[in-house]
């Protein structure tokens, strides 16, 4: 029974946040309507993975909103339109309709806006933390920049070790490979020794006696971890930078107060809202 009423509560106040911006909403409406059409057609071509992928997709949708009715923590409507945009491009987009694959750059767009998005993040929480009348002690500028950087690129790093357990378990290939012509290897040194040997120029490969016909040797996943950690650097470094001037001068950067998560002012606590109503609707019905 308080579980029902703890889940009724909670869907209540997940309403009322998602409606509480109208421009946030909208997005929030359309991709849902897409991502569910999209389930849809993966139900008539018996695609059940891509059916998983949409159901994700539609968790992931709430995500945002969950996070600000329980932290009590309002996401601005920029970033929540990002974060709403992103989880749509990244997994109906990307691996569905393979975006990956057939947009040049795509992976590496969203490494970037996750850079920036993870040190927006984690600059708010250092930000929220300094700015408490609890606490005695005031960071500088210097060091939650630096903080929200280092939040980013752990993030970065913990999904790129999250690719690389999928790939050596379930040989997923997360960790695309590219084509390269060039190779440089110790092990080809004939003499055993450290120095490397060179092989350049290579327009095929030949695997258990089968030609791949990929035009270059295959690099097996390094390559794209390395870009993808160098884009989330720069997409961790900008916004870094950007928290900076913000805290700096303390709250004028229009672009920056855009981005940046704060605390709910009590009359947006939704979830304390949602109890209320709550507890007044059993009190009528008695």
């Amino acid at each position: 029974m308080k579980l029902r009423k703890r889940m009724r509560t909670m869907s209540r106040a997940l309403k009322l946040e998602l409606r509480e911006h109208r421009s946030s909403f909208i997005v929030y409406v359309v991709l849902r309507a897409l991502i569910i059409l999209m389930m849809v057609l993966q139900i008539f071509n018996r695609n059940f993975e891509n059916v998983f992928l949409c159901a994700l997709s539609l968790l992931l949708l709430i995500v945002p909103s969950l996070i600000q009715v329980n932290l009590k923590i309002e996401l601005p409507t920029g970033l929540e339109i990002m974060l709403l945009i992103f989880i749509f491009a990244a997994e109906i987009l990307g691996e569905i309709q393979a975006y990956y694959i057939k947009v040049p750059m795509w992976d590496t767009i969203l490494h970037t806006v996750n850079g920036f998005i993870m040190a927006a993040i984690g600059f708010s929480l250092v930000d929220i933390l300094n700015r408490d009348e609890r606490f005695t002690f005031r960071l500088s500028p210097v060091f939650v920049a630096i903080v929200a950087f280092c939040f980013s690129m752990t993030i970065g790093v913990i999904w790129e070790f999250f690719e690389f357990s999928m790939d050596q378990f379930f040989m997923l290939d997360m960790q695309k490979d590219t084509v390269i012509h060039n190779i440089s290897s110790v092990m080809l040194d004939p003499q055993g020794t450290n120095h490397p040997e060179m092989i350049r120029g290579i327009t095929e490969v030949t695997v258990n006696g089968q030609e791949l016909g990929l035009g270059g040797y295959l690099d097996i996943g390094l390559i794209d971890t390395m870009k993808d950690l160098i884009v989330n650097f720069i997409g961790a470094a900008v916004f870094s930078v950007i928290g900076y001037f913000y805290i700096k001068n303390r709250g004028k950067g229009r672009f920056a107060d855009r981005l940046i998560p704060r605390l709910k002012s009590k009359d947006a606590d939704f979830l304390k809202r949602a109890e209320e109503e709550e507890e007044l609707e059993e009190a009528l019905r008695r």
